[in-house]
C-alpha cells in the first residue's frame, strides 16, 4: 500500500508540475507575440500538452487568449486531453493486471 501511495503523489506532482509550467509557458509566448519579441515553437507548447499540461495549455488558451485562431491548438489540446483522460482511465481500470505487487 505504501509504494502506491508514493507512485500516486510522484504523479499528482508532475501533473500539477508540468500543467503549471505549460500554463505560464502560454502566457510568456502571449507577451511576446506583443512584445515583437522571439516566439516559443508551436510544436513546443503542443509538445508540453501532450507531456501531460493539456490542462495547463487549455487554461492558457482560454485565460491568456492566445493562439485561439488556431485549430491545431483550439482542437488539438482538447483532443490530447481526451486522449490522456481515455489513457488515465484504461490504467486505472486494469491497474490490478499492470500493476505487480
Amino acid at each position: 500500500m505504501m509504494q502506491t501511495t508514493y507512485w500516486l503523489y510522484g504523479i499528482l506532482i508532475y501533473g500539477a508540475a508540468i500543467n503549471i509550467v505549460t500554463f505560464f509557458l502560454y502566457g510568456i509566448d502571449k507577451w511576446k507575440a506583443r512584445h515583437d519579441k522571439w516566439r516559443i515553437e508551436e510544436a513546443t507548447l503542443l509538445w508540453w500538452a501532450v507531456f501531460g499540461g493539456s490542462i495547463g495549455a487549455l487554461l492558457g488558451i482560454k485565460i491568456w487568449h492566445h493562439k485561439t485562431l488556431h485549430r491545431k491548438f483550439t482542437w488539438g489540446v482538447p483532443a490530447i486531453l481526451l486522449a490522456q483522460i481515455v489513457v488515465i482511465g484504461l490504467l486505472i481500470y486494469y491497474k490490478d493486471k499492470i500493476l505487480i505487487g
